[in-house]
């Protein structure tokens, strides 16, 4: 496939199971009325009539692999039609459908039928994401000429929310996977067809999806059970018929059926349809229905240009819908290998923070990563063509040496590999940081992805990524690379939380007062809406270059203010009082009885409990004689490197 795969290697099956592990649904649960509900708003024609106890059989077709074209072609000989599911961000790329080759599919007498724009797992997104992912397939689709009525679940991932928007998009029915007995193991229990009409037209049932494994007799053991037990509706998927070999690859995908076998298959049912022992419809002939009305496109979110561009950069916001990978992270990969991803701690911070880990178990070819997810709009970083953009990311590996593997997103929603950078050295399990700055992003391109990837057997974790579009990134006269604490000082100012001095310096040896203290903190909490209200502090007027900074500090508790009733804006900030700011900006935890004490940070100090934490948190690490020193003004490279760790560890996540 196109979307993961290097310049001259193609990627790996987009889903090795449609289904993912542990969404199997039951579908003798009862239809949610929240779709049933929108199906009757929006006017839906009852479902085509068919006759008690006859069993109807559909081909389906999922992903526009274009070697679907050759199955097409044996069906149309024989009689038959199927339905063939699009994704449209996937279509007039290499290995996949043509716009002409679509329409000379519906030309013959077969369906299309949408499938999201990016094959998006559609319970694990958000609503915005959700609409763009479904309308704009089918928008996109109606405007190529092709008469799109009905969709199938990506992965068969669905929610009450996705079958409503499918429901408004247009769409009449919606297939699943899974739900129907086969040779699977896990589906004994399960009814042998899909009822007529359905008793969820927006998750209608059909076996596990087939793939190199299924003999000819397993497939027509689904036909001849459901006429042997009532009848009903069976919906076959098929990925890829033929070799399962895609241009560029040597590496058969599992999810094939072989041209031979289809052919018999075909043969078969053809047979039984002509004697009238079954019948082979389309979806559209069973469901019924209308074409209703395009839906209107979604936009793309306003794209974001400045700071770090990277969603869940820290990897500790979870996934939707019990997803195994952070919030906005995939998994991809090519070739022949196998990879295993999963959570680990403690990550790149220390503590409790996560890291994600991928063990490559088996290697020939190709490779596996982790990366921003291939989305529309909702995770992956948007992009100004002719940019280039400074990627960052931390690492630990041990066996094969690793990369940042680059991709760009066109505005049709198309993902295509872009390039890569030079291979690095596995590390022996020491966290390393990675930094890359990209060749100017192509034109047409609306979006960007990057990841680490490995090349052989090992294992990689992978934590705190980032990335800037460099026309924002700002560098100080007074900080080199070599100052101890310059990717600190660095983070602070790509992330808008430090503009420097005009003069062009950061002045890191210079002490910091609690006016910048409340700018710095106000910044790394996202700039958040400042209360109305009055003046809380007399010492600090209206008129204060850092008056709303101070006025959100005070409203949110992180400052007390002084006895007499003042803030000080003005005066110096202790390492003491800083471990207090950050302690109540997050929320004023619970500080473990084991958390580290400093010789000169005693019980009687005002903020020992607070110090404490900070060392237990590791965003202080004291000074090389063991010594916090509370009472010491603190310097604006220290503050950077708290902020720094602060952020590590409680990142804000989406």
């Amino acid at each position: 496939m196109t979307l993961l795969q290097r310049s001259t290697a193609v990627s790996e099956p987009r889903h090795r199971a449609e289904r993912p592990p542990g969404r199997r649904k039951a579908r003798w649960l009862a239809a949610s009325t929240t779709v049933a509900l929108a199906a009757s708003l929006l006017g839906l024609t009852a479902p085509a009539a068919n006759a008690v106890g006859e069993t109807v059989v559909t081909l389906t077709f999922d992903d526009a692999n274009v070697d679907q074209i050759v199955a097409a072609d044996k069906l149309n000989a024989v009689g038959l039609k199927g339905t063939f599911f699009l994704p449209s961000g996937y279509m007039n790329q290499t290995n996949y459908m043509t716009t002409a080759q679509a329409l000379a599919l519906q030309s013959a007498g077969h369906e299309i039928g949408g499938h999201s724009v990016t094959h998006a797992d559609l319970a694990a997104v958000g609503p915005e994401e959700l609409a763009r992912q479904v309308c704009n397939d089918r928008a996109t689709l109606l405007g190529y000429g092709l008469n799109v009525e009905n969709f199938a679940y990506p992965f068969a991932s669905a929610s009450d929310a996705a079958k409503a928007e499918v429901a408004a998009c247009g769409y009449n029915s919606a297939r699943g996977l899974g739900d129907i007995r086969s040779k699977v193991v896990g589906s004994e229990t399960f009814p042998f067809a899909e009822t007529m009409p359905p008793g969820d037209l927006y998750y209608t049932g059909a076996p596990d999806q087939l793939d190199n494994t299924w003999t000819l007799a397993d497939m027509q053991s689904l036909v001849t059970q459901a006429q042997a037990n009532g009848g009903g509706w069976v919906q076959l998927t098929f990925h890829h018929i033929g070799d399962g070999k895609v241009v560029g690859s040597a590496v058969a995908d599992p999810l094939t059926v072989s041209t031979d076998t289809f052919n018999q298959f075909s043969d078969w049912l053809a047979g039984l349809k002509n004697s009238n022992a079954v019948q082979v419809k389309t979806v559209k002939e069973v469901i019924g229905g209308t074409l209703k009305p395009a839906p209107a496109v979604v936009p793309p979110p306003v794209p974001q240009t400045t700071g770090n561009l990277i969603k869940n950069p820290s990897l500790e916001t979870p996934g939707l819908a019990g997803s195994l990978l952070p919030r906005c992270w995939q998994a991809g990969g090519y070739g022949n290998n196998t990879r295993t991803f999963s959570n680990v701690t403690p990550g790149h911070a220390g503590t409790a923070t996560a890291a994600q880990q991928m063990v490559i178990s088996a290697y020939t070819d190709g490779d596996g990563k982790l990366l921003p997810t291939l989305d529309t709009g909702e995770c992956a970083p948007s992009a100004t063509p002719g940019h280039t953009y400074l990627a960052k990311a931390w690492y630990k590996s041990t066996g094969g040496n690793t990369q940042f593997n680059l991709h760009y997103r066109t505005a049709s929603g198309t993902w295509t590999y872009w390039t890569d950078s030079i291979q690095y050295l596995p590390t022996n399990n020491v966290w390393t940081q990675l930094t890359y700055t990209t060749p100017p992003v192509p034109a047409g391109a609306t979006a960007i992805s990057f990841g680490l990837n490995m090349l052989q057997v090992g294992t990689l974790v992978t934590d705190d990524y980032e990335l800037y579009d460099t026309v924002g990134v700002k560098t100080f006269t007074d900080v080199p690379a070599t100052f101890p604490l310059y990717n600190e000082i660095s983070w602070m100012s790509n992330n808008l939380i430090t503009n420097g001095y005009p003069d062009g310096t950061f002045k890191p040896g210079t002490t910091l007062d609690r006016g910048m203290m409340a700018a710095f903190l106000y910044r790394l909490a996202g700039r958040p809406t400042v209360p109305a209200g009055a003046q809380k502090f007399p010492d600090v007027a209206p008129t204060h270059v850092f008056y709303n900074e101070i006025q959100w500090m005070a409203s949110t508790g992180i400052t007390e203010g002084f006895p007499d009733g003042g803030y000080h804006p003005f005066e110096q900030v202790n390492r003491d009082q800083m471990a207090a700011f950050l302690y109540r900006m997050n929320g004023k935890p619970a500080v473990s009885a084991t958390a580290p004490a400093f010789p000169d940070v005693t019980p009687s100090l005002k903020f020992y409990n607070e110090v404490r934490w900070l060392a237990d948190m590791k965003i202080t690490l004291g000074f090389p004689d063991g010594t916090f020193r509370p009472g010491a003004s603190i310097n604006r490279d220290q503050v950077a490197a708290f902020i720094y760790r602060y952020n590590l560890d409680f990142p804000k996540g989406m």
